[in-house]
């Protein structure tokens, strides 16, 4: 009969220490291995039996995934992040390695999604394009707090357009200056173009998957959203509920309470003290909260159904700022739900449910 075996990696640039244990718990093996695939794999070559192995989220979890995902019975990449019983008491990366074979063993390990290899094009593109896009705002806001510096109004866009540099270099008096806002003028054209560039890609490569039709139905998820959401999410049915969605994007709200039940006239019941709302859950995927608030933000401000939906809020005496999360939440829910269905958006969607 196959023997059961938990095995937990501790991961680092040069190094992996493995733990071994068994179906009760007993260190089998632990020894400190090179971080490359032969070595990797000629160990699990000398295991016998089923093999569920662990290690934590980090910059080599996708590679090492990858590359052991068909050769174990299970793995599981899990969230460092929750793994606080690996922070109390002596720390080394053979205590760790074992720590995280024990939790294994116990299940009580939090996973982290790793999706199939078919989505790894767009994903990567994604990320070029997130990234470019975030260093062209920031030469950008640079740029302006150069003029600012020196007391020079830079209000708009005018300040990075091409045709009126020269008035603006003149502004600046000193020799260092324009030459510092002349350098930051041509890593701004070489982003711009490389962006382009990378946002050209992301949508051809999009366009390969059938759900970006659907996705795209759902007023203010243009091109770009609805390929940045794909690559992020890759697949909607890691999602039992919207609930769930929600705290992946950053759009659940965390609840505290204490002391939720009593005893009266010999009867355990429920109290009815308010639930303390301690706002938006903090652990959640940045770019897919910024997606759907930046929806929300453009829908709140144009006609259209979710424009009907915002002020409906609005007259029920909703703040601004807590209608436009409310509506970021409906939007979440009603992708997900056309995601999940493969249909395209009807305003019916829109009608009285929980938000």
């Amino acid at each position: 009969m196959d023997s059961l075996k938990y095995v937990g990696l501790d991961v680092h640039q040069a190094t992996i220490s493995a733990a071994v244990l068994d179906a009760e718990g007993k260190l089998v093996m632990q020894l400190v291995l090179a971080t490359r695939a032969a070595a990797l794999l000629d160990f699990l070559h000398g295991l016998r039996g089923t093999i569920h192995l662990t290690f934590e989220e980090g910059t080599h979890s996708a590679w090492l995934y990858d590359l052991l995902v068909r050769r174990v019975t299970r793995v599981v990449v899990c969230d460092p992040r929750k793994n606080t019983l690996l922070k109390s008491g002596n720390k080394n990366d053979t205590i760790d390695a074992r720590k995280l074979a024990e939790l294994l063993r116990a299940g009580l390990l939090s996973p982290v999604y790793h999706g199939e290899k078919s989505m790894m094009t767009i994903q990567q593109l994604g990320r070029s394009y997130a990234a470019l896009t975030e260093d062209t705002t920031r030469v950008m806001a640079r740029l302006k707090a150069l003029y600012r510096g020196q007391a020079i109004a830079s209000v708009g866009k005018k300040v990075y357009g091409q045709r009126h540099r020269g008035e603006w270099l003149t502004q600046l008096g000193d020799p260092g200056l324009r030459r510092r806002a002349e350098l930051l003028y041509q890593q701004l054209d070489a982003l711009q173009t490389l962006r382009r560039e990378a946002r050209q890609e992301l949508i051809l490569e999009s366009r390969k998957h059938e759900a970006v039709k659907h996705l795209r139905t759902v007023p203010f998820l243009g091109p770009i959203r609805a390929a940045l959401l794909i690559g992020k999410v890759q697949t909607p049915h890691r999602f039992r509920t919207k609930r769930q969605f929600w705290a992946y994007c950053g759009l659940a709200l965390e609840t505290r309470s204490s002391a939720d039940y009593r005893f009266e006239d010999g009867q355990l019941v429920r109290t009815r003290k308010p639930v303390f709302i301690r706002g938006l859950n903090w652990n959640h995927n940045h770019e897919l909260k910024n997606l759907f608030k930046g929806a929300a933000i453009t829908a709140s401000g144009r006609e259209g159904p979710f424009r009907i939906f915002y002020q409906g809020l609005l007259d029920k005496g909703i703040l601004p700022a807590m209608a436009r999360l409310t509506l970021a939440r409906k939007i979440a829910a009603i992708t997900l739900t056309i995601w999940k269905k493969g249909e395209a958006f009807d305003a019916e969607h829109l009608k009285t449910q929980a938000a």
